[in-house]
């Protein structure tokens, strides 16, 4: 099978699409025959070599993908050959064939096309996990998500706005900004001109927010704590701010608040806290939202996948608004 490998670590122009070794399913696995993929900030750390994969994960890059079952493994059960299904990855997805745990795989929500759903299953379990699962977000409350534009950003509005919480956002133009309102997001902060936390607390009578979600790390920890509310919780995602920050705990400690620091690539396949418990959780929950329209998938740009490293180039411009689509098939 053809894959996108690295001659090396770099920019963008290390992407080649050659010829790897084929994939075979094994116990509790299913192969995919893939259809598309979607470019995540993970896999410009790993091109960069700064993210590697899990110990036993393809060194492919690529967190998700969409397609159809091509074989299913021994002890496999409620999935077939044909099946049209997306899929949570650890790596693999730039190929044109990848092996999935049974348990990563989801339906394609009805009606929705099947390169569309590549942009999905990333985005769905970062923020369910996160602003659901974890952290309790309902509604009344208010959630804040940094990044507002982008893929996680795009998605977490409209989960929080399904909710009936009250969305603040960040982003750094007037466009993506205009973007997030139509998605459900009420309070705008172009982060270029305005402080986040002053407009947090002006929007919450002076309380903050109940819930952050955060992309930037250590750049944004201690105005974060600011922005808190009373027994709120941040959720860092995400180091674009760098990975070294400092924490005034004696703020932390006033507010009663809880920060946590979660990924998904390296959870446990099962168990608690694991993503079999987080894609069964979504398909549950937010795969209804999708077929009732108060969630779609936000979708900047389709690529055939021989062009991933222009997929890489828009991702790092900061330009878009919602996820990069990769075409396998």
């Amino acid at each position: 099978m053809y894959a996108i490998t690295l001659r090396e670590f770099g920019e963008p122009d290390v992407m080649e699409w050659a010829e790897v070794p084929d994939v075979e399913p094994g116990r509790g696995q299913v192969l995919i025959d893939v259809v598309a993929t979607a470019v995540n900030r993970a896999d410009v750390l790993q091109r960069r070599g700064n993210y590697p994969p899990p110990p036993g994960a393809s060194d492919v890059l690529g967190l998700e993908c969409s397609g159809v079952i091509a074989e299913v493994g021994e002890g496999v059960t409620g999935w077939h050959v044909g099946d049209r299904v997306c899929a949570l990855l650890s790596g693999g997805g730039y190929a044109e064939q990848v092996v999935v745990p049974a348990t990563q795989v989801l339906p394609v929500p009805a009606g929705l096309d099947l390169h569309v759903a590549a942009a999905l299953p990333e985005v769905a379990c970062t923020v369910w996990s996160n602003v659901v699962m974890a952290s309790q977000l309902r509604s009344g409350q208010l959630f804040l998500v940094h990044g507002g534009g982008g893929g996680i950003g795009t998605h977490a509005i409209q989960v929080a706005a399904a909710l009936g919480a009250t969305v603040a956002v960040t982003a750094g133009s007037a466009y993506k900004l205009d973007r997030c309102k139509e998605l459900g997001a009420g309070i705008l902060i172009n982060y270029r001109e305005d402080d986040f936390v002053t407009a947090v607390r002006e929007h919450s009578d002076g309380r903050g927010a109940d819930v952050i979600l955060d992309n930037m790390g250590a750049a944004y920890l201690d105005r974060n704590v600011d922005a808190l509310a009373p027994d709120g919780q941040l959720v860092v995602i995400g180091m674009q701010g760098g990975i070294m920050g400092e924490l005034n705990i004696a703020k932390l400690l006033g507010k009663r608040g809880t920060v946590r620091a979660t990924g998904l690539r390296y959870r446990p396949e099962r168990g608690r806290s694991s993503k079999a418990e987080i894609v069964a959780s979504v398909v549950e929950h937010v795969w209804p939202m999708l077929a009732d329209g108060r969630v779609r998938p936000i979708v900047h740009a389709e690529l055939p996948i021989a062009e991933a490293a222009e997929g890489h180039r828009l991702l790092d411009s900061d330009e878009t608004v919602g996820k990069v689509v990769l075409r396998v098939r």
